[in-house]
């Protein structure tokens, strides 16, 4: 799986077993259709050497993401590459039938019948997932309107393994976790600050998920807004006039720029918004003590906003170190890809062990 084809005495090196023993094991393997030859032969001094390679129905697994900026479907391979991908855009407010009549669309655009039916599935889902069943949760005020769309259910033809659904922040977090700002940090919280508001909870390398699955759901958070009112931090927003027109998604752009020049206009935003985020990050940290804090999202990244934020929480009573995430493309997408990745390679394995007349591998 490291290499898409090896030959016995490649495989001996890598693994240090002996060459009768990688024989034996190559035989039976291939005799079971575990491996196959693939048709290649070495070259140069000394014996042909046969290059043997995982067969081309050893299968794929699904990764598909349901966000504002639309509905991605990707078929991966047991290399971790991405062979195929397909978007459709939503609105914002879709309702669970059109989620779920395009997340099947794409999915049969990115399928391919050679390789049979997807043998599992990732889900990264923009609003929060019930923990036991993999289904949506409908909150209110929630910018993304997917309704309680139900993934596994809506895979069931098309997927024949297991269907693992969970909130886009995160999966984001983790991304961040496995090779992003907080590599090998074990305690960490991660917030998202984009069109929506969420929160992730690492704690001991794991996400804090909730009885129902709904922790980290920070919009609705008490925090300091305008003037000093106290407010939830979806309103503070909408008191700023920073929400998309009837709607609870905030206004990126609009944010952006009134954060960006230099005046005393922007600065009022910048610290309004700073002291919002500060307020519920300072909660977040008394309740979950984390060694570090990430802020991303599309303009929880932004330089100005994340300086604003720093020096605000510079006053916290209990402070940790607040910086930027690192990764700020498709971050959920990277982490469901590699989740779908090891899973596949897990069933891959599971398969082919049933198969080796009893004997120890």
């Amino acid at each position: 799986m490291r290499r898409r084809q090896a030959t016995r005495a490649e495989i001996a090196t890598a693994t240090g077993l002996s060459k009768p023993t990688v024989s034996e094991s190559v035989r039976r393997l291939s005799a079971s259709g575990a491996v196959v030859d693939s048709g290649g032969r070495t070259t140069g001094r000394g014996r042909v050497g046969t290059y043997y390679a995982l067969p081309a129905t050893s299968g794929r697994a699904l990764v598909a993401a349901l966000a504002p900026e639309g509905i991605v479907a990707e078929a991966i391979d047991v290399y971790g590459e991405v062979v195929a991908r397909s978007q459709a855009p939503v609105t914002r407010a879709p309702g669970a039938g059109t989620v779920a009549r395009t997340l099947k669309r794409v999915t049969h655009e990115v399928a391919d019948p050679s390789a049979g039916a997807f043998q599992l599935a990732v889900v990264s889902a923009a609003d929060p997932v019930d923990r036991e069943s993999g289904r949506l949760v409908e909150l209110p005020d929630a910018p993304f309107l997917l309704g309680a769309l139900d993934p596994p259910a809506v895979l069931a033809t098309l997927v024949d393994g297991p269907v693992t659904v969970d909130n886009d922040v995160n999966w984001a977090a983790r991304a961040e976790y496995s090779h992003g700002r907080a590599a090998g940090v074990r305690d960490f919280v991660y917030l998202f600050l984009g069109e929506g508001l969420g929160c992730a909870v690492l704690a001991d390398g794991d996400v804090r998920r909730g009885h129902a699955g709904l922790a980290g759901e920070i919009a609705h958070m008490m925090t300091n807004g305008p003037r000093g009112i106290a407010m939830r931090l979806t309103d503070v927003f909408d008191a700023l006039d920073l929400r998309q027109p009837d709607s609870t998604a905030i206004d990126v752009p609009a944010l952006l720029r009134a954060v960006h020049p230099d005046t005393e206009a922007a600065d009022d935003v910048r610290t309004t918004l700073a002291r919002a985020v500060a307020g519920v990050l300072s909660a977040t940290i008394a309740l979950t003590d984390p060694a570090m804090a990430l802020i991303g999202g599309s303009w929880g990244r932004d330089p100005a906003i994340l300086g604003a934020v720093q020096h605000e929480f510079a006053n916290a009573p209990r402070r940790v170190a607040v910086e930027a995430a690192a990764i700020g493309d498709e971050p959920a997408l990277a982490a469901a890809r590699q989740t779908a990745l090891h899973q596949l390679r897990d069933a891959i394995l599971t398969a082919a062990a049933p198969q080796s007349s009893g004997q120890t591998q």
